[in-house]
């Protein structure tokens, strides 16, 4: 069970050891219930036909939902991202997953993402923006510039998320990268 637990991203031999033994100590019925979840999960979840966010249905409920706006698409790097994305109160639009981000180095071409895909989406459902919030990292910045590259000839807006400094931090303690990026994204008030 630890090595099996060890293969999970982000535990360590420790925290597999842990887990293994707080496994170990359950009632019976609880850890029966984490084994159905997953093999319920692995049964049933699939990706959404449409933005390939996870599901159980062949369209999404995001995708489904009428009431968002579908001029717009924000593309994010994985699944979970659209979570994080859908606590800003307002965004109401549809997303795409990539299911990953460019990294050659590793194999990872813009024929393993779903970037064709979006580019169909974009040209055939009248979308007007796209926003692009991959990470803000090399590979998220490669990643946006290709898909900017590859909208640009549909004249679709392409955005990009502003970085910068969160709230309630101070100057002082920011990097030089982060305040160039706070910068370069400014805007009037």
């Amino acid at each position: 069970m630890i090595s099996e637990l060890m293969r999970l991203p982000g535990i360590g031999r420790k925290s597999a050891q842990r887990l293994a033994f707080f496994i170990l100590a359950m009632p019976d019925a609880d850890a029966l219930s984490i084994a159905k979840a997953i093999e319920k999960v692995k049964e049933k979840a699939r990706f959404c036909n449409q933005c390939f966010n996870i599901t159980e249905d062949e369209v999404c409920g995001i995708c489904s939902d009428s009431s968002r706006d579908g001029s717009r698409i924000c593309v994010v790097e994985e699944p979970s991202n659209i979570l994080v994305m859908e606590r800003v109160k307002g965004l109401n639009c549809l997303y795409h997953v990539l299911l990953g981000a460019l990294s050659p180095i590793d194999g990872i071409t813009p024929d393993k993402l779903k970037i064709k895909e979006l580019v169909g989406r974009v040209r055939d459902n009248g979308v007007r923006e796209v926003i692009i919030a991959t990470n803000p990292n090399t590979k998220g910045e490669i990643t946006a510039q290709f898909i900017k590259e590859e909208l640009s000839p549909l004249g679709v807006r392409v955005t990009r998320i502003a970085y910068g400094l969160p709230m309630g931090s101070d100057l002082e303690f920011a990097d030089e990268v982060t305040l160039g990026k706070a910068l370069e994204g400014r805007r009037e008030i």
